[in-house]
Parts: C-alpha cells; structure tokens; sequence
C-alpha cells in the first residue's frame, strides 16, 4: 500500500514537473520569439553586417591571398637551388681482361661503387626574367584588390536595395493602414446615412469593395514584404526568421544635386575599372619585356661536393675514396630565340593594345553609365516635388467630395474616385521617395564613391 502511494506522489510530481516547464517555456516563448525575429537597422548598421557577412567578399580575400602567395613564389625564384644524393651500385665483371696486342688489361672480378653529391646553383643573370616576374605578381596583388574592393561595392550596392525596396513595402503598408482606417470610417458614416434614408444600399457597397480593393493591395504588400525580408536577412548573415524594421530615411532634394561634370570626373579618379586597366597595361609591358629577355644569354654559379667511395662499406676507409669541389660559372645562349622569339613578341604586343582598346570601351560604358544614373537621379527628384504637389491637390479634391457627399450634393462615384486618387497619390510618393534614395546610392556607385 506505501509503495502504491509513493508511486503516485512520484508520478504527479513529474506531471506536475512536466506541466510546469512546458507553462513555462509557453510563457517566455513570445518573448523569445520578439527577441529573435524584431529588428530596425539603419542602412548603416545593415551594410556593415553585409559586409562583415559576404561569402563573396570572403572569396574575393582568398584570391588575394592567392595572389601573395604567386609573388613569394616569384621572388622565391631568386634564391639559390641545392639538391643531395646518394648512390650504391655492384658491378660482376664475368669476362674482365682485354687483350691489346703484347698487353693486358686485367679488371677485377667485382667492383663497388658509392658516391653522394651535393649541389648548389645561384643564377647570376637571366635577362630581369625574375625581377619581371616580380614586378609582375606584385601588380597582380594589386589587381586582386581592386577586385575584391569592386566586389565590396556590389554586395553594398545589393543591400541598399533591398533595403530600399523593403522600405517601398513598409512606406506602402502604412499608407494602407491610414487608407483602411479612413474607409472605416467612411463606412460607419455611409451606414448611418443608409439608416437616416439619405443614401441607397448601393453606396455603402461602394465603400465597401474599395475597402476590399485596399485590402487586397495591402495583402500583396506583405507578401512582397515576406520575400524581401527573407532575401535581405539572407545578405545580412541574420537568422532566416528575422523580422526586419527600416529606421527613418532622409528624403533627397534637389539641392543636394552637383553638376553633371562633377560627378564625370569622381567616377575617372574613383572606379576601379580605370586603376586596373592602368596595372594590366604595366602587366603587358612586363610580360612583354620577360618575353624578349629570352633572346639574352643567362649566367650562373654552382657549388659542388662529390663523395666516391670504391668500397662496399659507404663510411670512409684510408685509400678507399676521394672527395672531389668544384665551383663554377656557367654561361648559356639559346641564340635560336632571335628568330623564333619575334612572333611571341608580336603576339605581347597585341595583347597589349587589347588593354588600351578594352579601357577606351570600358571608358564609354562608364560615362554612359554615370549619365543615365544622374539623369535618373535628377528626374526621381523631380518626381517627388511634383508628387507633393499632386497630394496637395488630391487631398483638396477629396476634402470638397467628401464636403460635397455629407451635403448630399455629391455622388458616391465621385466621392470614391477622390479617395483612389488619394491613396494612389500617397502610394506614389512614398515609392518615388524610395526611388530617388536608391538613384542616388546608384549614383554614388557608378561614380565609384559607395563605400568611400
């Protein structure tokens, strides 16, 4: 009997237990979860993690560090080559005498053979070969941050906007908010008019479906808004469940745009395009000149040690061996290269004028690049001053319908109509605002001035 009531005493206790950290975990999760999915960034804080984040810009360090590694191997070309070895060798000798006329030649019936060498060799001169490649790979590093730095301003750039475009759907979202309160209220007035006789059924119906019609919109804003989300924590590195806010952006103006030639000229001193067609046209030369260094003759010194030792026992024994040092200098030309070097130096040459004709293309594109995006700029300005003034008129016109339907001296059609082209007017701004923000961060790009 005691032990049947311990074991349930036991059993409610770890129900009880259970029970009691299952409530628990209930209670605190909402708090988890607002932790865990709720955050504003400025634009700021999310290029930062973007950066911080990039897989891709992660990638573009490896290739530097590749390219490091090239050049020490180039100078690593410079220092002196040794090599050591060790040899044994047995001759039988079955038939060892050779007969010349009164004499013999008697060789014993086996012989033993060992013999080490060691061996140094510093080249002297091989026409700047080597400092070539030097010089060569050191350009190239160069070159590999110049690619990771334009990579940075793609990533910076990818993040911008969809930051941007996460803030259309916000901006949007609020205004559809305000709408559908608007038509709320708009509603509950028609219905009491319905009531008092003064209007049919058939307007409170109109105001209806256009609060449908807001509705709908409002339910593709925030699918739109789930896709962004998702893309943007994906760039930023952020959990995949992070619920992402935008902190207030500042709206451009006309007064902050500089002269078109100003803008021209930061993107010839800033875009990496320009300083990396500068490094592979120095690349060319030195290729070109590593290639005509071939018809030059090299010149070398070596250092050897040898150790011949005629006994089976490879340790030295008195008698048995000999030590021969050499130094030396060796001298080579391949004077064939002056005639079967000139195509080789032919083709240099035009790889060459390919950089010069490549930097005159890229030189186009980009002036047409900086144009377009300035002009764009310019013109998404412009947008939002006549926006503003498009809101000033619509909020007037829906002021005096609104005025006009209360005194029963306007229809619902027009009444309608004033409140579409209202919360169209606030959905246009608020997009065009989004749009001269990003134009100019595309502008800051094309210029080569992102992430200065």
């Amino acid at each position: 009997m005691t032990t049947r009531i311990n074991n349930i005493i036991n059993l409610k206790t770890k129900v009880v237990s259970r029970y009691g950290l299952l409530l628990v975990a209930i209670l605190l999760l909402p708090f988890a979860t607002a932790l865990a999915q709720d955050r504003t960034l400025t634009l700021n804080e999310a290029l930062k993690l973007g950066l911080a984040n990039s897989k891709t810009l992660k990638l573009s360090q490896a290739k530097i560090d590749e390219a490091v590694s090239q050049y020490n191997q180039a100078k690593d070309r410079a220092l002196p080559t040794g090599s050591a070895s060790f040899a044994y060798s047995r001759a039988e000798i079955p038939a060892n005498k050779l007969n010349f006329g009164d004499q013999t030649i008697g060789l014993p019936k086996s012989a033993n053979a060992n013999i080490g060498m060691i061996n140094l060799a510093e080249p002297i001169f091989a026409g700047g070969k080597l400092k070539y490649a030097r010089e060569s790979t050191d350009l190239l590093i160069k070159v590999s941050k110049l690619d990771a730095a334009r990579d940075s301003d793609e990533i910076a750039y990818a993040i911008i906007n969809e930051y941007y475009n996460l803030y259309k759907v916000l901006q949007s979202k609020k205004v559809v908010a305000q709408n559908l309160a608007a038509e709320d209220a708009q509603i509950r007035q028609s219905q009491r008019f319905f009531e008092q006789g003064l209007v049919t059924k058939n307007d409170v119906l109109r105001f209806q479906l256009q609060r449908s019609n807001i509705e709908l919109n409002g339910i593709d804003l925030e699918n739109n808004r789930k896709v962004i989300n998702y893309n943007l924590n994906v760039l930023l590195g952020l959990p995949e469940n992070t619920q992402l806010n935008i902190d207030q952006l500042n709206t451009p103006t006309a007064d902050n745009i500089a002269p078109f030639q100003n803008y021209l000229d930061s993107a010839y001193t800033n875009r990496q395009e320009f300083k990396q067609f500068d490094l592979r046209t120095r690349v060319a030369d030195l290729n070109f000149k590593d290639i005509r260094a071939n018809k030059l003759p090299t010149l070398s010194a070596s250092a050897a040690a040898y150790y011949v030792d005629i006994a089976a026992n490879p340790f030295p024994t008195n008698g048995n061996y000999i030590t021969p040092l050499t130094l030396g200098l060796s001298l080579s030309w391949n004077f064939g290269t002056l005639w079967t070097n000139k195509n080789k130096e032919a083709q240099a040459k035009i790889q060459r004028e390919q950089v010069v004709i490549n930097k005159g293309i890229e030189t186009d594109n980009i002036k047409n690049e900086v144009n377009r995006d300035y002009q764009s700029y310019v013109s998404a300005v412009s947008k939002i001053n006549l926006l503003q003034t498009s809101i000033a008129q619509a909020t007037e016109n829906n002021r005096l319908q609104e005025s006009r339907y209360q005194n029963a001296t306007g229809t619902v059609t027009d009444r309608v109509d004033a409140q579409s082209l209202l919360y169209q007017a606030q959905i246009n701004l608020e997009l065009a605002k989004a749009d001269a923000g990003l134009a100019y961060y595309t502008l800051l790009k094309s210029t080569g001035t992102l992430n200065k």
